[in-house]
């Protein structure tokens, strides 16, 4: 294509956008609630348990650090776990 052509078509693209907002809107909005929904539904509720996983072993293997790595895992494990109820939260809160 020639350099014209593709000028051409960008700015046509462009101005589609312009003119139906709600196209690129609608498809930016579906693919960040599939992301928030995966990141946590999945991701963080399984970050916490390995999180607490990690530190049973440590205390199993008495590590003297082990009760400050519980407790951070129980920090996050709460996190983790209300991370929807969080979100709910404040995207009730600022609307």
């Amino acid at each position: 294509m020639k350099k014209i052509d593709i000028i051409w078509l960008f700015t046509l693209i462009i101005g589609i956008g312009f003119l139906y907002p709600e196209l690129s809107y609608a498809g930016l909005e579906s693919s960040l609630m599939g992301i928030k929904s995966k990141l946590t539904g999945v991701i963080l509720p399984l970050l916490s348990v390995i999180g607490i996983a990690v530190a049973g072993i440590s205390f199993m293997t008495g590590n003297p650090n082990a009760k400050q790595h519980i407790s951070f895992a129980v920090v996050g494990c709460i996190i983790g776990f209300g991370a929807q109820g969080i979100v709910d939260f404040i995207s009730q809160t600022v609307r």
